[in-house]
């Protein structure tokens, strides 16, 4: 297993679950992850949502994407996302925003994030009492 198998997972199977903390009280919630490549695992979310908030007070996530009885679980720190040619991406790709009130790629109501430094591992349910013994997969050192 190396990064490219974790983008390619993720890719493919792009419903997750994104877990942060809120005080000190862990909360989860499904996700839609846009893509991922090379760069890490790209997420929007709106200013006005519990989850940015969240964001703004921990930053530290852990993302879980599973499938056809295998698991990719991702952890690390989310980057905000200010370059305007991906924050444009999710514009034009995501027609939902313009929907729910996002007047351009650089309205402050759209939140980009991306977990671009961290851990991934996958494991399978042949893996189950092995977990902690699976090779970790570092990216965006």
């Amino acid at each position: 297993m190396d990064f490219k198998d974790c983008v390619d997972f993720a890719n493919e199977n792009k419903t997750c679950y994104l877990a942060t903390v809120d005080g000190d009280q862990p909360r989860v919630r499904a996700m839609g992850m846009h893509y991922a490549d090379d760069t890490g695992f790209y997420f929007n979310t709106e200013s006005t949502k519990a989850l940015a908030k969240q964001l703004e007070k921990n930053q530290k996530v852990e993302v879980c994407f599973f499938a056809q009885g295998k698991v990719l679980r991702i952890s690390g720190k989310i980057e905000y996302i200010d370059d305007i040619a991906i924050r444009k991406r999710f514009y034009e790709e995501r027609g939902f925003l313009k929907e729910i009130g996002v007047k351009n790629p650089e309205d402050p109501f759209l939140v980009v994030f991306a977990l671009r430094k961290g851990e991934a591992f996958i494991w399978t349910f042949a893996d189950n009492l092995k977990e902690a013994d699976l090779p970790r997969i570092k990216f965006g050192e």
